[in-house]
Protein backbone atom coordinates (compact mmCIF):
# COMPACT_ATOMS: atom_id res chain seq x y z
CA UNK A 1 0.00 0.00 0.00
CA UNK A 2 1.43 3.38 -1.00
CA UNK A 3 1.82 6.20 1.51
CA UNK A 4 -1.05 8.67 1.51
CA UNK A 5 -0.15 12.10 0.17
CA UNK A 6 0.69 14.47 3.00
CA UNK A 7 2.71 17.20 1.36
CA UNK A 8 3.30 18.78 -2.01
CA UNK A 9 3.67 15.62 -4.10
CA UNK A 10 1.19 12.94 -5.06
CA UNK A 11 2.36 9.49 -6.14
CA UNK A 12 1.21 8.90 -9.72
CA UNK A 13 1.80 5.16 -9.88
CA UNK A 14 4.86 5.83 -12.03
CA UNK A 15 8.29 7.02 -11.09
CA UNK A 16 7.35 10.69 -11.43
CA UNK A 17 5.31 12.83 -9.08
CA UNK A 18 2.96 15.71 -9.61
CA UNK A 19 1.54 18.50 -7.50
CA UNK A 20 -1.32 17.54 -5.23
CA UNK A 21 -4.37 19.82 -4.99
CA UNK A 22 -5.04 18.76 -1.41
CA UNK A 23 -3.38 21.77 0.15
CA UNK A 24 -5.46 24.25 -1.84
CA UNK A 25 -8.53 22.21 -0.97
CA UNK A 26 -7.62 22.38 2.69
CA UNK A 27 -7.78 26.17 2.67
CA UNK A 28 -11.02 26.19 0.70
CA UNK A 29 -12.65 23.60 2.95
CA UNK A 30 -13.13 20.96 0.25
CA UNK A 31 -13.55 17.30 1.15
CA UNK A 32 -10.65 14.91 1.62
CA UNK A 33 -11.99 12.72 -1.18
CA UNK A 34 -11.97 15.65 -3.59
CA UNK A 35 -8.49 16.66 -2.46
CA UNK A 36 -7.11 13.19 -3.20
CA UNK A 37 -8.02 13.30 -6.89
CA UNK A 38 -6.05 14.83 -9.74
CA UNK A 39 -7.40 18.18 -10.91
CA UNK A 40 -8.32 18.63 -14.54
CA UNK A 41 -8.13 22.03 -16.28
CA UNK A 42 -11.92 22.30 -16.16
CA UNK A 43 -11.89 21.53 -12.43
CA UNK A 44 -9.20 24.16 -11.91
CA UNK A 45 -11.39 26.77 -13.60
CA UNK A 46 -14.36 25.71 -11.47
CA UNK A 47 -12.24 25.82 -8.33
CA UNK A 48 -11.07 29.32 -9.20
CA UNK A 49 -14.70 30.45 -9.53
CA UNK A 50 -15.48 28.95 -6.13
CA UNK A 51 -12.39 30.63 -4.72
CA UNK A 52 -13.43 34.04 -5.99
CA UNK A 53 -16.80 33.62 -4.34
CA UNK A 54 -15.11 32.68 -1.08
CA UNK A 55 -13.86 36.14 -0.16
CA UNK A 56 -14.23 37.11 3.50
CA UNK A 57 -17.65 38.40 4.41
CA UNK A 58 -15.99 41.15 6.46
CA UNK A 59 -13.14 43.58 6.14
CA UNK A 60 -11.74 42.36 9.44
CA UNK A 61 -8.73 40.08 9.72
CA UNK A 62 -9.23 36.57 11.13
CA UNK A 63 -8.41 35.85 14.76
CA UNK A 64 -6.74 32.86 16.41
CA UNK A 65 -8.18 31.47 19.66
CA UNK A 66 -6.68 32.86 22.85
CA UNK A 67 -4.05 30.66 24.54
CA UNK A 68 -5.32 28.89 27.66
CA UNK A 69 -2.19 28.89 29.84
CA UNK A 70 -1.32 31.17 32.77
CA UNK A 71 1.45 33.09 30.98
CA UNK A 72 1.37 36.01 28.58
CA UNK A 73 3.29 35.24 25.37
CA UNK A 74 6.36 37.02 24.06
CA UNK A 75 7.91 36.64 20.61
CA UNK A 76 11.32 37.24 19.08
CA UNK A 77 12.59 36.67 15.53
CA UNK A 78 15.98 35.07 14.85
CA UNK A 79 17.93 34.98 11.61
CA UNK A 80 20.39 32.07 11.80
CA UNK A 81 23.14 31.34 9.27
CA UNK A 82 24.85 27.93 9.18
CA UNK A 83 28.21 28.76 7.61
CA UNK A 84 29.26 25.11 7.70
CA UNK A 85 26.46 23.98 5.39
CA UNK A 86 25.52 25.07 1.88
CA UNK A 87 21.81 25.46 1.19
CA UNK A 88 20.66 22.02 -0.03
CA UNK A 89 18.03 23.30 -2.47
CA UNK A 90 19.62 26.45 -3.90
CA UNK A 91 23.39 26.00 -3.52
CA UNK A 92 24.09 29.27 -5.34
CA UNK A 93 22.46 31.14 -2.43
CA UNK A 94 25.38 30.21 -0.18
CA UNK A 95 25.16 29.08 3.46
CA UNK A 96 21.92 27.65 4.81
CA UNK A 97 19.85 30.47 6.35
CA UNK A 98 16.83 30.03 8.57
CA UNK A 99 14.23 32.30 10.12
CA UNK A 100 13.03 31.18 13.54
CA UNK A 101 10.23 32.60 15.67
CA UNK A 102 10.90 32.30 19.41
CA UNK A 103 7.80 32.22 21.63
CA UNK A 104 8.26 32.40 25.39
CA UNK A 105 6.40 32.94 28.68
CA UNK A 106 6.28 36.68 29.24
CA UNK A 107 5.23 39.25 31.79
CA UNK A 108 1.71 40.53 31.11
CA UNK A 109 1.25 44.03 29.78
CA UNK A 110 4.66 44.27 28.12
CA UNK A 111 5.61 44.45 24.44
CA UNK A 112 3.56 45.21 21.34
CA UNK A 113 1.32 43.13 19.05
CA UNK A 114 3.04 40.54 16.86
CA UNK A 115 2.04 40.12 13.22
CA UNK A 116 0.95 36.78 11.79
CA UNK A 117 3.18 36.99 8.72
CA UNK A 118 4.56 39.69 6.44
CA UNK A 119 2.41 41.02 3.61
CA UNK A 120 4.73 39.42 1.05
CA UNK A 121 4.50 36.09 2.87
CA UNK A 122 0.70 36.41 2.91
CA UNK A 123 0.61 37.16 -0.82
CA UNK A 124 2.70 34.09 -1.69
CA UNK A 125 0.74 31.92 0.75
CA UNK A 126 -2.55 32.88 -0.91
CA UNK A 127 -1.09 32.25 -4.37
CA UNK A 128 0.10 28.81 -3.28
CA UNK A 129 -2.89 27.66 -1.25
CA UNK A 130 -5.87 29.52 -2.70
CA UNK A 131 -5.23 30.95 -6.17
CA UNK A 132 -8.08 33.19 -7.24
CA UNK A 133 -9.37 33.93 -3.75
CA UNK A 134 -10.00 37.66 -3.54
CA UNK A 135 -8.36 38.27 -0.17
CA UNK A 136 -6.10 41.28 0.42
CA UNK A 137 -2.76 39.92 1.66
CA UNK A 138 -2.62 42.68 4.27
CA UNK A 139 -5.76 41.28 5.91
CA UNK A 140 -4.25 37.80 6.20
CA UNK A 141 -0.98 39.32 7.41
CA UNK A 142 -2.95 41.06 10.15
CA UNK A 143 -4.50 37.88 11.55
CA UNK A 144 -5.13 38.44 15.28
CA UNK A 145 -2.43 36.74 17.33
CA UNK A 146 -1.78 36.81 21.08
CA UNK A 147 2.01 37.12 21.19
CA UNK A 148 3.80 40.40 21.88
CA UNK A 149 7.13 41.52 20.47
CA UNK A 150 9.76 42.86 22.86
CA UNK A 151 7.79 41.50 25.82
CA UNK A 152 9.72 41.08 29.07
CA UNK A 153 10.27 37.39 29.84
CA UNK A 154 8.69 35.75 32.84
CA UNK A 155 11.09 34.51 35.52
CA UNK A 156 12.20 30.89 35.48
CA UNK A 157 13.49 28.20 33.12
CA UNK A 158 11.21 26.31 30.77
CA UNK A 159 11.33 23.26 28.50
CA UNK A 160 12.02 23.95 24.83
CA UNK A 161 9.74 22.69 22.04
CA UNK A 162 10.76 22.96 18.38
CA UNK A 163 7.99 23.12 15.76
CA UNK A 164 8.40 22.22 12.08
CA UNK A 165 5.59 22.96 9.54
CA UNK A 166 4.55 20.91 6.53
CA UNK A 167 6.06 21.27 3.07
CA UNK A 168 4.76 24.46 1.38
CA UNK A 169 3.30 25.58 4.74
CA UNK A 170 4.91 28.72 6.21
CA UNK A 171 5.77 28.66 9.88
CA UNK A 172 2.83 30.99 10.59
CA UNK A 173 0.37 28.12 10.14
CA UNK A 174 1.54 26.67 13.48
CA UNK A 175 1.16 29.98 15.32
CA UNK A 176 -1.87 28.86 17.34
CA UNK A 177 -0.03 25.84 18.73
CA UNK A 178 3.15 27.86 19.38
CA UNK A 179 1.26 30.49 21.36
CA UNK A 180 -0.61 27.85 23.32
CA UNK A 181 2.58 26.06 24.36
CA UNK A 182 4.31 29.31 25.33
CA UNK A 183 1.29 30.29 27.41
CA UNK A 184 1.51 26.93 29.19
CA UNK A 185 5.14 27.49 30.16
CA UNK A 186 7.35 26.45 27.23
CA UNK A 187 9.90 28.19 25.09
CA UNK A 188 8.99 27.43 21.47
CA UNK A 189 11.25 27.63 18.41
CA UNK A 190 9.05 27.76 15.30
CA UNK A 191 11.29 27.14 12.28
CA UNK A 192 10.77 28.23 8.68
CA UNK A 193 12.71 25.84 6.43
CA UNK A 194 13.92 28.12 3.64
CA UNK A 195 12.83 27.27 0.07
CA UNK A 196 10.40 24.65 1.44
CA UNK A 197 7.37 26.88 2.03
CA UNK A 198 5.32 29.44 0.13
CA UNK A 199 7.56 32.30 1.24
CA UNK A 200 9.99 33.43 3.93
CA UNK A 201 10.89 37.08 4.55
CA UNK A 202 14.44 37.86 5.68
CA UNK A 203 15.74 40.91 7.56
CA UNK A 204 17.03 42.52 4.36
CA UNK A 205 13.46 42.59 2.99
CA UNK A 206 13.79 39.71 0.54
CA UNK A 207 10.99 37.14 0.55
CA UNK A 208 12.22 33.80 -0.81
CA UNK A 209 9.61 31.58 -2.44
CA UNK A 210 9.59 27.79 -2.53
CA UNK A 211 12.26 26.10 -4.65
CA UNK A 212 11.15 22.47 -4.29
CA UNK A 213 7.35 22.68 -4.20
CA UNK A 214 6.78 22.06 -7.92
CA UNK A 215 9.48 19.47 -8.42
CA UNK A 216 10.78 17.06 -5.77
CA UNK A 217 14.48 17.31 -5.01
CA UNK A 218 16.91 14.46 -5.56
CA UNK A 219 16.12 11.87 -2.94
CA UNK A 220 12.47 12.94 -2.67
CA UNK A 221 10.68 13.47 0.66
CA UNK A 222 13.20 11.40 2.69
CA UNK A 223 15.89 13.90 1.66
CA UNK A 224 13.68 16.75 2.87
CA UNK A 225 13.17 15.06 6.24
CA UNK A 226 16.93 14.52 6.64
CA UNK A 227 17.66 18.13 5.66
CA UNK A 228 15.16 19.33 8.25
CA UNK A 229 16.83 17.21 10.89
CA UNK A 230 20.08 19.02 10.07
CA UNK A 231 18.22 22.36 10.31
CA UNK A 232 16.84 21.49 13.75
CA UNK A 233 20.15 20.27 15.14
CA UNK A 234 21.74 23.52 13.98
CA UNK A 235 18.98 25.56 15.64
CA UNK A 236 19.48 23.63 18.90
CA UNK A 237 23.23 24.25 18.67
CA UNK A 238 22.68 27.99 18.33
CA UNK A 239 20.05 28.22 21.06
CA UNK A 240 21.88 26.17 23.70
CA UNK A 241 25.46 27.29 23.00
CA UNK A 242 27.42 29.10 25.69
CA UNK A 243 27.09 32.24 23.56
CA UNK A 244 23.55 31.68 22.35
CA UNK A 245 22.04 33.39 19.32
CA UNK A 246 19.00 34.30 21.43
CA UNK A 247 19.06 37.06 24.01
CA UNK A 248 16.71 35.19 26.36
CA UNK A 249 18.48 31.83 26.18
CA UNK A 250 18.54 31.76 29.98
CA UNK A 251 14.86 30.79 29.80
CA UNK A 252 15.67 27.44 28.13
CA UNK A 253 16.08 24.27 30.16
CA UNK A 254 18.37 22.32 27.78
CA UNK A 255 17.72 19.07 29.63
CA UNK A 256 14.08 19.06 28.55
CA UNK A 257 13.64 19.46 24.78
CA UNK A 258 10.76 18.23 22.61
CA UNK A 259 9.76 18.54 18.98
CA UNK A 260 6.50 18.41 17.04
CA UNK A 261 5.86 18.72 13.33
CA UNK A 262 3.01 18.79 10.88
CA UNK A 263 3.07 16.63 7.75
CA UNK A 264 6.68 16.21 6.62
CA UNK A 265 7.60 18.18 9.73
CA UNK A 266 6.24 15.22 11.70
CA UNK A 267 8.40 12.86 9.68
CA UNK A 268 11.34 15.20 10.35
CA UNK A 269 10.61 14.98 14.08
CA UNK A 270 11.29 11.25 14.09
CA UNK A 271 14.28 11.73 11.79
CA UNK A 272 15.71 14.37 14.13
CA UNK A 273 15.23 12.15 17.17
CA UNK A 274 17.06 9.32 15.39
CA UNK A 275 20.20 11.46 15.08
CA UNK A 276 19.97 14.05 17.87
CA UNK A 277 19.46 12.66 21.37
CA UNK A 278 18.90 16.11 22.83
CA UNK A 279 15.26 15.80 21.67
CA UNK A 280 13.56 13.81 24.40
CA UNK A 281 9.99 13.56 23.08
CA UNK A 282 8.32 13.93 19.69
CA UNK A 283 4.97 14.35 17.93
CA UNK A 284 4.06 13.59 14.32
CA UNK A 285 0.89 15.46 13.34
CA UNK A 286 -0.51 13.67 10.28
CA UNK A 287 2.73 13.11 8.41
CA UNK A 288 3.71 10.06 6.35
CA UNK A 289 6.99 8.58 7.60
CA UNK A 290 8.85 8.88 4.30
CA UNK A 291 12.10 8.51 6.22
CA UNK A 292 11.29 5.39 8.29
CA UNK A 293 11.70 5.20 12.05
CA UNK A 294 14.84 3.12 12.65
CA UNK A 295 14.13 -0.57 13.21
CA UNK A 296 15.66 -0.34 16.69
CA UNK A 297 13.42 2.58 17.62
CA UNK A 298 14.25 5.97 19.12
CA UNK A 299 16.21 4.90 22.20
CA UNK A 300 13.03 4.38 24.24
CA UNK A 301 12.00 8.04 23.99
CA UNK A 302 8.27 8.88 23.93
CA UNK A 303 6.49 9.55 20.65
CA UNK A 304 2.92 10.59 19.79
CA UNK A 305 1.39 9.71 16.40
CA UNK A 306 -1.50 12.14 16.07
CA UNK A 307 -3.42 12.05 12.81
CA UNK A 308 -6.61 12.49 10.83
CA UNK A 309 -9.10 9.69 10.22
CA UNK A 310 -7.10 8.57 7.20
CA UNK A 311 -4.32 7.53 9.60
CA UNK A 312 -6.30 4.63 11.04
CA UNK A 313 -4.37 1.33 11.09
CA UNK A 314 -4.05 -0.35 7.70
CA UNK A 315 -4.34 2.79 5.59
CA UNK A 316 -0.82 4.23 5.64
CA UNK A 317 1.72 1.42 5.97
CA UNK A 318 4.40 3.84 7.14
CA UNK A 319 2.44 4.47 10.33
CA UNK A 320 2.19 0.75 11.00
CA UNK A 321 5.93 0.39 10.48
CA UNK A 322 6.66 3.33 12.77
CA UNK A 323 4.38 1.94 15.46
CA UNK A 324 6.17 -1.41 15.36
CA UNK A 325 9.59 0.22 15.56
CA UNK A 326 8.90 2.70 18.37
CA UNK A 327 10.22 1.17 21.58
CA UNK A 328 9.32 3.76 24.20
CA UNK A 329 6.09 5.29 25.51
CA UNK A 330 3.85 5.67 22.47
CA UNK A 331 0.29 6.56 21.48
CA UNK A 332 -1.52 6.46 18.14
CA UNK A 333 -4.48 8.85 18.09
CA UNK A 334 -6.86 9.75 15.25
CA UNK A 335 -9.41 12.56 15.15
CA UNK A 336 -12.87 12.01 13.67
CA UNK A 337 -14.05 14.60 11.15
CA UNK A 338 -10.51 15.83 10.54
CA UNK A 339 -8.32 16.25 7.49
CA UNK A 340 -4.69 17.03 6.81
CA UNK A 341 -4.94 20.71 7.74
CA UNK A 342 -6.79 20.11 11.03
CA UNK A 343 -3.59 20.28 13.08
CA UNK A 344 -2.68 23.78 11.86
CA UNK A 345 -4.35 27.19 11.69
CA UNK A 346 -5.87 26.35 8.28
CA UNK A 347 -9.36 25.52 9.64
CA UNK A 348 -9.59 29.02 11.13
CA UNK A 349 -8.41 30.60 7.88
CA UNK A 350 -10.72 28.43 5.77
CA UNK A 351 -13.74 29.49 7.78
CA UNK A 352 -12.65 33.11 7.44
CA UNK A 353 -12.72 32.93 3.63
CA UNK A 354 -16.21 31.47 3.85
CA UNK A 355 -15.36 27.81 3.17
CA UNK A 356 -15.23 25.90 6.46
CA UNK A 357 -14.46 22.23 6.05
CA UNK A 358 -16.91 19.44 6.74
CA UNK A 359 -16.77 17.62 10.03
CA UNK A 360 -14.97 19.06 13.01
CA UNK A 361 -15.36 22.82 13.55
CA UNK A 362 -12.33 25.12 13.26
CA UNK A 363 -12.45 26.06 16.94
CA UNK A 364 -12.71 22.41 17.98
CA UNK A 365 -9.83 21.47 15.68
CA UNK A 366 -7.58 24.04 17.37
CA UNK A 367 -8.76 22.97 20.83
CA UNK A 368 -8.08 19.26 20.29
CA UNK A 369 -4.64 19.86 18.79
CA UNK A 370 -3.62 22.19 21.58
CA UNK A 371 -5.04 19.92 24.28
CA UNK A 372 -3.36 16.67 23.24
CA UNK A 373 -0.02 18.07 22.12
CA UNK A 374 0.13 20.17 25.28
CA UNK A 375 -0.74 17.16 27.45
CA UNK A 376 1.97 15.08 25.76
CA UNK A 377 4.68 17.62 26.51
CA UNK A 378 3.35 18.29 30.02
CA UNK A 379 3.76 14.58 30.73
CA UNK A 380 7.13 13.96 29.11
CA UNK A 381 8.94 17.29 29.56
CA UNK A 382 7.42 18.45 32.85
CA UNK A 383 6.51 15.14 34.49
CA UNK A 384 2.88 16.15 35.10
CA UNK A 385 0.56 13.13 35.04
CA UNK A 386 -1.95 13.24 32.17
CA UNK A 387 -4.91 10.83 32.49
CA UNK A 388 -6.07 12.26 29.14
CA UNK A 389 -3.35 10.16 27.47
CA UNK A 390 -4.33 6.92 29.21
CA UNK A 391 -7.38 6.24 27.05
CA UNK A 392 -10.49 7.61 25.39
CA UNK A 393 -12.11 10.59 27.12
CA UNK A 394 -15.86 11.35 27.16
CA UNK A 395 -14.90 15.02 26.90
CA UNK A 396 -13.14 14.35 23.59
CA UNK A 397 -15.26 11.81 21.70
CA UNK A 398 -13.60 12.75 18.39
CA UNK A 399 -10.28 11.25 19.51
CA UNK A 400 -9.76 7.51 19.07
CA UNK A 401 -6.87 5.59 20.66
CA UNK A 402 -5.68 3.08 18.08
CA UNK A 403 -4.35 -0.31 19.23
CA UNK A 404 -2.97 -2.05 16.13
Amino acid sequence: MKPRNTDAYRTTGRRGRTRAPGLIAALLGLTTATAACAVSPAQQVAAARVARSAAPRTSEAPALPRPTGPYAVGRDILHLVDRHRTDPWVPTSGPRQLMVLMYYPARPGTGGPASYMTVDEARLFLQEKAPGVDVPPALLSGTRTWAHTAARPAPGRFPLVVLSPGLTFPRATLTGLAEELAGRGYVVALVDHTYENSGTTFPDGRTLACAICDKPPAGGPPAIARSRAADISFVLDRLTARHSAWRYARLIDPGHIGMAGHSIGGDATATTMATDHRVHAGVNMDGTFYAPVPADGLAHRPFLMFGAEHEAPGIDDTWGQAWSSLNGWKRWLTVAGSDHGTFTDLPILSAWVGRPGAGISPQRAEEITRTYVGAFFDLHLKGIRQPLLDGSSPANPEVTFQHP
